[in-house]
């Protein structure tokens, strides 16, 4: 049997691997399912869950890896992401790792797949369906929650210059989850744009993650005052992770959508 990625490659179940990590959250859900022992790198961003991950060395960060510590720990599988790690430094790291297994979630239900893809190839079945049941769970509570009236959202993601979000996005399709939409701001998966006035008649308020960019109270306060509209900071893990984040993820949504 095997287990395909989002590239489509196949990938034949790994008991002995040895695993590196490029992306934070799914480090976490590594670790989640039982997988810490295998995990031999990880990037200085993966920092879930803090008493273990301490433990496992750092190869540098999601896009300035070190491929020299990388080839020395020798692993045979990398786990990467197509929004968070670049495709050229994908590829050189291909050169050396034998297995490199590719993820994409999109939406909140991808966790399902993300969660058995992981146990399918390393080989912890059980684990990843027992936290598919508990996602599942927190999914239909969710779906079942009173919801707020549907809210027209800016997410901002960066200042200087001011970038947000594409509607293709996992941000995007988890605020959907209660009704909130973001504007069209063009093709551009996280495009840049400007405080207009035409921007602003499109929106009901601005939301300010608190990542990759560390937007604090004190820029809510300042930019609600400068435009006129609502501002509210928002924990960017609980928006933005998907795999074991994304449990609590959802009850945070339940929260912001009250």
């Amino acid at each position: 049997m095997t287990f395909t990625d989002a590239l489509g490659r196949e990938h034949a179940p790994a008991p002995d691997a040895r695993i590196v990590s490029l992306v934070p959250s799914i480090t976490e859900l590594l670790c989640d399912l039982g997988l810490s022992q295998k995990l031999v790198g990880r990037t200085g961003f993966c920092i879930h869950p803090a008493g273990v991950v301490q433990a496992i060395p750092k190869i540098g960060g999601t896009k300035d890896v070190n491929f020299d510590k990388i080839r020395k720990l020798a692993p045979s599988h990398l786990v990467v992401n197509i929004d968070e790690n670049e495709k050229p430094t994908v590829e050189k790291l291909a050169e050396f790792v034998p297995n490199i297994v590719v993820t994409h979630p999109v939406t909140p239900l991808d966790n399902l797949a993300l969660a058995r893809l992981m146990g399918g190839v390393f080989c912890v079945q059980q684990a990843a369906e027992d936290w598919c049941a508990a996602f599942a769970a927190e999914y239909a509570a969710l779906q079942a929650a009173p919801k707020g009236p549907p809210q027209r959202v800016l997410y901002c993601i960066w200042q200087d210059p001011w970038m947000s979000i594409s509607r293709d996005t996992y941000i995007a399709r988890m605020l959907e989850q209660i009704g909130w939409r973001i504007p069209d701001l063009g093709a551009a998966r996280y495009p840049r744009f400007d405080w207009t006035p035409e921007l602003l008649a499109q929106i009901d308020q601005v939301l300010l993650s608190s990542e990759p960019y560390r937007f604090t109270e004190a820029h809510a306060d300042a930019l609600e005052k400068q435009i006129g509209k609502p501002v509210q900071l928002v924990d960017g893990e609980m928006m933005s992770w998907y795999g074991s984040r994304a449990l609590q993820g959802l009850r945070y949504l339940r929260g912001l959508g009250a």
